[in-house]
């Protein structure tokens, strides 16, 4: 999959007033500005911009969006601006506009990171002259695709990085950090039950008698917090970066729109949703943020007691997080999907995510006949 492209339609920017606007307040120095989007992502807009010979990110909101509290970029700026100072893998952010009339939205700019997304395999893409990364780059890459197709143990390797990067960011003393006011962590499952509950009634467009089944015992089975910690979100593969000389180290994390002070079990609970084990099917496993070479290999019970053993934190009765976390992920892709119906958005990406919705309540209610993850 290429990381970049041409701008979707429907999502263009005007190039010669953002160009105006970043001249006036940036020191760098450039003379012509160039304009490309991230192929990944389906939330939040994220282009990457050239400033001659200076590369930066800008994030914004989606088009169509009418709540701007879900899609705030202030508060993503002001999170990373703290947080990058004390978490090395959290970009940095260099400017941020609340002028709309600009790109039509608020934005804000920040630096690049530079890594590897895997999703499905280390492509050929990953490995073009025109991927960015050096000769050297390459080279570790094509040993990386090789050992991570053949080396059970180094693909272990990868994922316990993973997890215990996870667990690294529940540990950032967020005080600190300056983000004690970001969320308020006393009854945090219960609040998130209950809204992510009404994000879906308020996005939906199909019967779903096994999702509306999961979401009434979730309802009903809602637990004490276990701690409070800084928790991104949406913390899965696609959201983070690995060194293309190294794939057992996280240079980058990204998509923090989501972060805040909350329940890190819940954090969990998101990422072993996004989790598909092979009884998933093969769309499911085959969606193209999932990392399917490390999905068929590791379960998510072995995911969760990674996680444990990181952390310190009880993980054995983690039915409730995973349940939640699946339906969750289920919600945002009904939110898009929504977003697709009503025309808010063109990207054909988006016309099959009723099926993903459907599969996910699936999985969630079959967990909860097993009484299992």
């Amino acid at each position: 999959m290429k990381e970049i492209d041409n701008i979707r339609k429907g999502e263009e920017l005007n190039v010669d007033r953002l160009g105006e606007y970043i001249r006036n307040r940036m020191p760098t120095p450039f003379s012509t500005i160039e304009l490309f989007q991230f192929t990944a992502g389906s939330s939040n807009l994220t282009y990457l911009i050239r400033l001659g010979g200076h590369e930066y990110v800008l994030r914004r909101p989606p088009f169509g969006n009418t709540v701007k509290t879900a899609h705030d970029m202030k508060r993503e700026y002001d999170v990373l601006t703290r947080l990058a100072m004390i978490y090395d893998p959290a970009p940095e952010p260099v400017l941020f506009c609340d002028d709309e009339t600009v790109i039509g939205s608020s934005f804000y700019l920040m630096e690049r990171k530079r890594g590897v997304t895997i999703r499905g395999e280390i492509s050929d893409d990953d490995l073009s002259p025109d991927s960015g990364h050096t000769a050297a780059q390459i080279d570790g890459l094509k040993r990386a695709r090789t050992k991570l197709n053949g080396s059970p143990e180094f693909r272990l390797a990868v994922i316990k990085a993973f997890v215990e990067n996870l667990s690294r960011l529940h540990a950032v003393n967020y005080e600190f950090a300056g983000l004690g006011g970001l969320g308020k962590p006393e009854g945090y499952p219960k609040r998130q039950v209950e809204g992510w509950s009404q994000r879906y009634m308020a996005a939906r467009t199909h019967d779903l008698p096994q999702l509306e089944a999961v979401i009434r015992w979730l309802n009903e089975n809602i637990p004490a917090e276990t701690g409070a910690a800084l928790i991104h979100n949406d913390y899965k593969f696609d959201n983070v970066m690995f060194s293309p000389i190294d794939l057992t180290r996280i240079v980058g994390v990204l998509d923090w729109e989501m972060v805040t002070i909350g329940d890190p079990l819940m954090d969990l609970g998101t990422t072993l949703g996004y989790w598909m084990s092979p009884d998933a099917g093969e769309e499911m496993l085959s969606m193209h943020f999932n990392p399917r070479v490390l999905m068929e290999n590791i379960s998510r019970r072995e995911l969760a007691d990674l996680y444990g053993k990181a952390s310190g934190r009880d993980v054995s009765d983690i039915l409730f997080y995973y349940v939640f976390g699946t339906f969750k992920v289920a919600v945002i892709a009904q939110q898009i999907f929504a977003r697709y119906v009503k025309g808010s958005t063109k990207d054909e990406r988006f016309a099959k995510f009723d099926r993903f919705v459907a599969a996910l309540g699936s999985i969630a209610h079959h967990a909860l006949e097993k009484q299992t993850i």
